[in-house]
């Protein structure tokens, strides 16, 4: 090669890097994932080192008022990328058309039920239930006909469902157990929730403080205390009916400038530089091998009897009915 030639390949290959290093990865994602104690910052960085690139985040509530917030934006939106939408909203969310299909192989990927999705992308999962603090409640409810039917001096906080993500997994967890008895449930249910906030992190925020105790969370948020606070003083309610799952996916924008780029983020989402930040960063299960096994602490967590999840397509008809039939259960006097 020439001088010549090689002070051109060198210039070519020198700008391809910096063109690379230009760009920016927009993420639209939730609250709590972008959180000092989160994931974001550590799959921020991993991700950096293998992509030339800037991961940037933008943050909402929770998963719902991510799909609101895209719903609004239409077309038009920065989003390169929506990390956190669930099962439950992934049709709605295919029904905008703001979505590409993500062309990856994700047979690698183990979920509860074997989801897969041409425009989805699962990240981790969790199961919903009723945490407690043992030190102030000594008998928590054993099913959900006991937390609906309990003492209603015994307090809980529940999110929202219209801007929730685990508030919509309550929602068609009561749907799932009482069918079109539901409306008579929350109707009962109502007397126990000491308010509804708009999303999780508000919630569990509450329940630590002592304003109530018992919060709508999963059943790994006991191991965050194990494992970080080195206490078993928070535990998960086994309901003997079962508990919803909560399957966490991300996906690709129609309108990306950096298509290829966002593809590459999916794929990383499978790799034990993503899967290593979900159990103790996000406190939910991997879909994916970790470097290292599990902490002890998610030996010791409640195992669903049974686990509920509603099609996306079930969800998606009638999500704003159901919504509606809460409303109206749980304003009512």
């Amino acid at each position: 090669m020439t001088g010549l030639a090689l002070a051109a390949g060198t210039a070519f290959l020198g700008a391809a890097s910096a063109e690379a290093a230009d760009k920016t990865l927009t993420i639209y994602t939730y609250e709590s994932f972008t959180a000092d104690w989160g994931p974001g910052a550590k799959v921020k960085a991993a991700f950096e080192k293998t992509c030339g690139c800037t991961v940037n985040y933008v943050s909402v509530t929770d998963g719902v008022a991510l799909l609101s917030r895209l719903k609004l934006e239409g077309a038009g939106t920065k989003a390169d990328l929506v990390l956190g939408l669930d099962t439950n909203l992934v049709q709605e969310a295919k029904d905008t058309g703001l979505f590409a299909p993500h062309g990856i192989d994700t047979s690698g990927l183990k979920v509860p039920g074997d989801f897969k999705d041409d425009v989805f992308v699962p990240y981790d999962y969790g199961h919903f239930a009723v945490v407690y603090d043992t030190q102030t409640l000594k008998n928590p409810p054993t099913s959900l006909k006991e937390l609906v039917d309990g003492d209603p001096a015994q307090k809980i906080v529940i999110e929202d469902p219209r801007t929730s993500t685990p508030g919509l997994g309550l929602l068609l967890w009561v749907k799932s157990v009482y069918g079109d008895k539901a409306p008579e449930a929350w109707g009962k249910l109502k007397g126990r929730v000491l308010t509804v906030t708009p999303g999780w992190s508000e919630a569990y925020g509450l329940f630590t403080k002592g304003e109530a105790p018992m919060v709508l969370s999963y059943t790994t948020s006991p191991a965050y205390h194990m494992i970080e606070e080195k206490t078993d003083r928070y535990q998960a309610a086994d309901f003997s009916e079962g508990h919803y799952i909560q399957v966490e996916v991300a996906g690709l924008t129609k309108s990306s400038q950096n298509a290829d780029l966002a593809r590459e983020f999916l794929k990383f989402m499978g790799t034990p530089g993503f899967q290593d930040t979900i159990p103790t960063n996000n406190w939910m299960m991997p879909v994916a091998a970790t470097s290292e096994p599990l902490p002890d602490a998610f030996n010791k967590l409640v195992v669903p009897a049974k686990t509920f999840l509603m099609s996306p397509q079930d969800v998606a008809k009638n999500r704003k009915a159901w919504i509606d039939e809460w409303l109206v259960a749980t304003s009512s006097n």
